[in-house]
């Protein structure tokens, strides 16, 4: 008999794929770092609106409890049967979108990355938290020119300095239920923190969902700067960090929502006319396998005809074919915005 009990209104991937059979195969077996099925999906347990509810707890999980994860990660990201992810950080030279800067008004790409070795953030201890922190922030201070700044540790900086950080949002709140429930908020303030270029135009979170959030953003249209920015950024942390990666999946995260690129480039882009002839957007979008946002993000509204339009696809393509696909489709919609 299956012992975890999902609500009955869940409708979570884990849920659909956990049969009787998978659970009783999988429910004895721990990780080498000692995490165990019932805590991948206590998430889920809890949520009755989960529509993942499994998380990693380490780079190990996605092998030990792969009869779960493989379907889960098959029906979210699709077609990648046969999958070996193949990376491509190279650096691109594509025109500006809206140089006048009548439509979009920022760009913003982040990847997210876990430390080979290192328990994933729902399944570490407060030590292994510490040690991580400090291994990153060492590898932080080498980057150099433009990328140079400063880190903003949760626990000991100036107070002042983090509520200007919060206020122009380049700080983290506090995980939403779902990662509380995974144990992704444990220990929360300490051993967290934000690296910010001097410029302000590269950022790193350090131990929110997963180990390194890289984040490379301006108020322009120039996708490619943007993009370049982020590529200069992880090739210097390569030389210092090992990150977890697969040969199927690409780089594991917490969320196998997120794994292959873990990228999300997107713009903030304002469509007036778009706004009254939604089926055109939604059209394109798909498309050109793009995703729209509510204006501050994942299930907010559109406010003042401003979208937050992004990559759809993470797993099974390139960072550099995500970057020139969504140029292309950025191109289509400025178009058809001018058209109307």
């Amino acid at each position: 008999m299956n012992p975890f009990i999902f609500p009955k209104e869940s409708n979570s991937l884990v849920k659909k794929h956990l049969s009787q059979k998978i659970c009783q195969a999988l429910e004895h077996l721990k990780t080498d770092s000692g995490f165990t099925l019932e805590k991948a999906i206590h998430s889920g347990l809890k949520n009755p609106d989960s529509a993942i509810g499994i998380y990693a707890g380490d780079a190990q999980s996605y092998q030990t409890f792969s009869p779960v994860f493989d379907p889960v990660i098959l029906e979210y990201h699709g077609g990648v049967e046969n999958l070996k992810h193949k990376s491509d950080i190279r650096e691109l030279d594509l025109p500006v979108l809206d140089p006048e800067g009548k439509y979009i008004l920022s760009t913003r790409i982040r990847i997210a990355r876990n430390l080979k070795g290192f328990s994933f953030p729902c399944h570490m201890t407060l030590s292994q938290r510490s040690e991580l922190e400090k291994k990153i922030i060492t590898a932080l201070s080498c980057l150099k020119g433009n990328h140079k700044g400063k880190y903003y540790s949760f626990e000991h900086a100036d107070k002042k300095e983090l509520k200007q950080l919060e206020t122009k949002n380049f700080w983290f709140q506090k995980g939403d239920r779902f990662q509380d429930a995974a144990g992704i908020n444990s220990d929360f303030p300490k051993c967290r923190g934000v690296y910010l270029s001097f410029d302000k135009q590269l950022m790193v979170w350090v131990n929110e969902e997963d180990h390194l959030r890289i984040i490379s953003l301006e108020k322009t249209s120039d996708l490619s700067k943007v993009y370049n920015r982020l590529c200069q950024a992880i090739l210097s942390l390569n030389q210092t960090l090992a990150f977890a990666w697969d040969k199927t999946y690409g780089h594991l995260t917490s969320c196998p929502t997120n794994i292959g690129t873990s990228m999300r480039a997107g713009v903030h882009i304002q469509l007036e006319k778009l706004e009254q002839k939604k089926e055109i957007l939604f059209n394109i979008t798909r498309a050109c396998n793009l995703q729209i946002r509510g204006t501050c993000g994942e299930k907010t509204k559109i406010e003042n005809a401003v979208f937050d339009i992004s990559n759809r696809q993470r797993l099974g393509i390139s960072e550099s074919r995500i970057i020139q696909n969504l140029h292309a489709g950025l191109l289509a919609i400025i178009k058809a915005e001018k058209s109307i």
